[in-house]
């Protein structure tokens, strides 16, 4: 009698939309491959997960991004280790649209807010 994850999260399901997913494997990729440091590249990995499952379960949590304005909030920021991940919530729907580093210019992440 246990209850499915879907349930258990609210009224939301979670999507990686293709450009977030492509950023976790070229964060995880460098790390690993071009710093040679693939211990590293699994932790970063684990915590991006980690904190992807957190969004997952409850998404208003996190602040909005002030870089991407909108009436209704809808789009929140996340931290984790030293990137944002960069959400959008729809009404039954959160989707994952992209990870960038903190250093990164505003107008990069303002262009993570047009995808899809």
């Amino acid at each position: 009698m246990g209850t499915t994850k879907k349930e258990a999260s609210g009224t939301y399901s979670l999507r990686i939309a293709e450009p977030a997913l492509k950023h976790i494997d070229s964060i995880v990729g460098y790390i690993a491959y071009i710093k040679h440091e693939p211990l590293s590249a699994i932790r970063i990995g684990d915590a991006i997960y980690k904190t992807i499952d957190r969004i997952e379960n409850n998404p208003t949590a996190f602040p909005e991004c002030r870089e991407i304005t909108t009436k209704n909030k809808i789009y929140r920021k996340a931290v984790c280790l030293s990137w944002y991940i960069i959400f959008k919530i729809k009404p039954f729907e959160i989707v994952i649209l992209g990870i960038i580093h903190k250093h990164r210019r505003t107008a990069r992440i303002k262009t993570i807010g047009k995808a899809k």
